[in-house]
């Protein structure tokens, strides 16, 4: 009798089947990189996810984020999402939580036991603070650096940290881990591709704060999601 994951077998065996079913992984951010990996995760076989964004999907999301349809406006990013891998995978162990980590649930969460973590966070502040705590407990992450303003996909590095570059994004969170003394030892999908500043849009929230937007192409987050799910896979399987 035919079973979906027949094709995975073939490639992987019994034993790998049975890793990837054993394995508890966490997605933070539901995006354009995060659905993707999670996508690519549950189809591997991936037998337990914890899902977290605190978002709903947007209009101007429909670019390049795989949960965004016209269907789905308005609607909570990790409902959404759960409701996609559930018709992927109905045997799943899914825990989708509709919430902005920050703070507390952050030092929570990472407390907590998961054989891999996906960040794939796009605000600074709760992404450094993800991977501190992380790398405090010693957990195995990837994280995404910045997919805005790239357009080409064989130009996409997998690297420790420290050896990011020409990335804006990488740049702003090396900075900050290194105030707080880490330095190297977190995985991290990046391209040095360089942004044209004519891509990247400042808008005033107040007096104080702005905040940037880059222009995205399709493809690209959902690459780097692809690259995402393959380190959490290759990893877990130890290839």
């Amino acid at each position: 009798m035919e079973h979906w994951q027949d094709r995975t077998r073939l490639l992987i065996g019994d034993a790998g089947i049975e890793k990837l079913a054993s394995s508890h992984v966490l997605v933070v951010g539901l995006g354009g990189v995060g659905a993707h990996a999670t996508e690519q995760l549950a189809r591997a076989g991936i037998g337990k996810m914890t899902l977290i964004d605190g978002d709903v999907v947007n209009l101007t999301n429909r670019n390049r984020q795989l949960i965004a349809l016209n269907s789905t406006m308005g609607r909570p990013k990790a409902e959404v999402m759960a409701e996609r891998i559930r018709d992927i995978n109905p045997d799943i162990e899914l825990n989708a939580v509709n919430l902005y980590l920050k703070d507390q649930a952050i030092i929570d969460l990472m407390a907590q036991s998961f054989d891999f973590v996906v960040d794939a966070i796009d605000t600074v502040a709760p992404k450094v603070f993800l991977l501190y705590y992380a790398k405090q407990n010693n957990q195995r992450i990837v994280s995404c650096m910045g997919a805005g303003g790239k357009f080409h996909p064989e130009r996409i590095e997998i690297a420790d940290i420290a050896d990011s570059n020409h990335c804006r994004l990488a740049f702003y969170i090396r900075k900050r881990l290194h105030r707080l003394g880490v330095f190297n030892g977190i995985t991290v999908v990046f391209s040095p591709e360089p942004v044209d500043e004519s891509a990247i849009t400042t808008e005033s929230v107040n007096e104080q704060n702005k905040v940037s937007n880059v222009g995205t192409i399709s493809y690209m987050p959902a690459v780097f999601g692809c690259f995402c799910a393959s380190v959490v896979i290759n990893t877990l399987l130890r290839k």
